[in-house]
């Protein structure tokens, strides 16, 4: 038979296909099944719109066969088959798609799924087969033919012998190379698993010839090998089913067969919706963090599939970054693929798609955290930073979404509360939201600056996460009420202890203008202070900056000395400060020494390093002597 040219640029388009468009060569098996696949549903439409044939859905299957001695793997399926004019049609001119013609010829039936629309899936097969031969016989006809290439040479077709209705491809598997190890392609547990991963749901059984042991007869020792065909693939997704058939254990052991994780999940969503773009989702809330989850080297997304036909292991855009923590897939058939079928072109459905599935998690949390809020403590201790980190990325643009998602460690409870929890058993006369930051809950109940605001009876809430204060700048204010440090160089307190508080600084002014010139270039000023009751000192923050966010910056890779505007805060009524007075008055020499040491035991209680820790050694054996 006289070998056949591909038209047009067939050549150079094969070329491509088998070099460039495919990043995994496995991808060759999820393109022929998906094929096979399409041409068993064109059958099954005819019999189901044409009364006179009969039919059973066990008819309905694709098979594989491997055959090692002869480096051959087989693809035969039960379909409608292709005419001699079909073939030369279909898989002679690259990239023309029969399954895309028949699907534009039936759409206005229901019911009608076909999963290869661009026609050059089959090609795919060169990437790890020298010789690709393809024996079909078409539904009313009583002749098969045989299509043959050995790849952008040409091909050839003839007549063969078929006594089945469908098509059969016989991949001639590669011999190993240094770079490329082909053999995989001819293993029973490769073959498998590739069609677990990528075809569990395709809808028709996907059948192998396993090879199994049992017991010889009449032995109780001696075992003996023997062929049966097993069903691989699952056809029914659990996302198919309704929810009323599914229990908790149901949702938990596909978590577990999927490997989302090792843990058990605290929540599942499933999702079904129908209308303008349809999709069915399942989607999990973990229990633990991957060990890589706060890294660079952590991949969020969902499993993605188009009819049930893997597509993308890992779709990011199906998941806000805040949102990262969530495992599942989406299923849609109303995707727009490109024509490697690997990769999502970036359309309205996909978009559409994120946003609903972004509005039902976030819905979710708000449920667990009302209605089982021990669950949720447990995954906020795993995934709070992350929500945290929502707030702040994005120049705050999704901090409506997730301010009621966030807790914090509260100095009233001892335990993590919210926003709204906070708010509702706030004083009347209270105007702020106060915070403390710090490492831990215990080193911020030891901070002097929390004095007077327990004092006053007001709650405060410790931040303890790195993102914790630049997450709350971006937030501003919850149900209209502003947020404040206790660290703030003012906190907000009534009119009657400003004017009492004014009268104490000009008393010492020029106590501490000299203690000012003292420190400068160190601290933006010195003063009297509005907020201790026990402690001699303490550092509070005059601008923007605070003193934690310095520290912060301050440890990052490649920052500048960051530096945030510091006051030096006196306790008026701490005996301490009558030894400056006294010293101010009668020997400056030890202010001098006095000021220098409350400088430091302040950059001390704050956790700042000092700028000369043997100076400081040397001034408190002053002070000693």
């Amino acid at each position: 038979m006289a070998k056949k040219q591909f038209k047009a640029e067939s050549r150079r388009l094969l070329d491509l296909m088998i070099h460039s468009i495919y990043t995994h060569k496995e991808i060759f098996l999820r393109e022929l099944i998906s094929n096979a696949s399409d041409a068993i549903d064109k059958m099954y439409y005819k019999a189901l719109t044409d009364g006179a044939i009969s039919f059973n859905k066990e008819d309905f299957y694709i098979r594989i066969v491997l055959d090692k001695k002869n480096r051959t793997l087989t693809l035969k399926d039960t379909g409608i088959g292709m005419t001699r004019e079909e073939l030369d049609d279909n898989l002679g001119i690259i990239a023309k798609s029969g399954s895309l013609e028949f699907k534009k010829e039936n759409e206005a039936q229901d019911g009608i799924d076909i999963i290869g629309q661009f026609g050059v899936g089959f090609y795919s097969a060169f990437m790890v087969a020298d010789v690709v031969t393809v024996q079909s016989k078409a539904f009313g006809s009583n002749e098969a033919y045989q299509w043959k290439s050995m790849g952008a040479d040409g091909y050839s077709i003839e007549r063969c012998t078929k006594d089945t209705v469908g098509t059969d491809i016989i991949l001639k598997i590669k011999e190993n190379s240094e770079d490329e190890k082909y053999d995989e392609f001819l293993e029973e547990y490769r073959i498998k698993a590739i069609i677990k991963k990528y075809s569990d749901f395709i809808r028709y059984p996907i059948t192998m010839d396993v090879q199994s042991s049992r017991l010889k007869e009449g032995s109780e020792s001696e075992y003996e090998k023997y062929n049966e065909i097993k069903t691989i693939n699952s056809m029914v997704p659990i996302w198919k089913k309704n929810k009323n058939e599914l229990t908790s254990e149901d949702y938990d052991l596909f978590y577990e067969e999927k490997h989302y994780g090792f843990d058990k999940p605290i929540r599942h969503i499933h999702i079904s919706v129908d209308g303008a773009f349809s999709y069915n989702a399942i989607l999990y809330i973990p229990e633990k963090p991957p060990y890589d989850f706060y890294t660079r080297e952590y991949e969020k997304g969902l499993e993605l599939y188009a009819s049930g036909v893997l597509i993308m292991n890992k779709c990011a855009d199906l998941l806000p970054d805040y949102f990262s923590f969530v495992k599942g897939l989406v299923d849609s058939e109303d995707l727009s693929l490109n024509i490697s079928r690997e990769l999502l072109q970036h359309d309205r459905q996909l978009k559409l798609i994120a946003k609903n599935i972004t509005g039902k998690i976030q819905k979710e949390l708000q449920v667990l955290m009302k209605n089982e809020r021990e669950k949720y403590e447990v995954f906020y201790q795993s995934f709070g930073k992350q929500l945290k980190y929502g707030v702040y990325n994005e120049y705050g643009s999704n901090a409506d979404q997730l301010k009621d998602l966030l807790l914090f460690v509260s100095s009233k409870e001892k335990k993590l509360v919210s926003f709204s929890e906070y708010i509702a058993r706030m004083p009347e006369d209270q105007k702020f939201i106060y915070y403390a930051a710090g490492d831990s809950a215990d080193r911020i109940e030891k901070m002097p600056q929390t004095e007077l605001v327990l004092e006053k009876g007001y709650e405060i809430l410790y931040f303890t996460d790195d993102v914790d204060e630049f997450a709350i700048r971006m937030l501003t204010s919850y149900q209209d009420k502003g947020f404040k440090s206790v660290s703030s160089g003012d906190l907000g307190i009534d009119a009657e202890e400003k004017e009492a508080d004014k009268v104490e600084e000009d008393t010492n002014k020029d106590l501490f203008e000299y203690m000012k010139t003292l420190l400068i270039g160190k601290v933006k000023d010195v003063r009297a202070s509005k907020r201790l009751k026990h402690h001699p000192v303490c550092l509070t923050n005059d601008g923007e900056l605070s003193i934690e966010m310095e520290k912060i910056l301050n440890t990052m890779p490649g920052s500048d000395k960051i530096t945030a505007d510091k006051a030096l805060e006196i306790n008026t009524s701490h005996e301490v400060f009558q030894s400056l007075l006294t010293a101010y008055n009668e020997d400056k020499e030890k202010l001098n020494l006095y000021t220098e040491l409350l400088y430091n035991l302040a950059f001390l209680i704050e956790g700042l390093p000092i700028d000369d820790p043997a100076a400081f050694s040397n001034d408190v054996c002053k002070i000693m002597k």
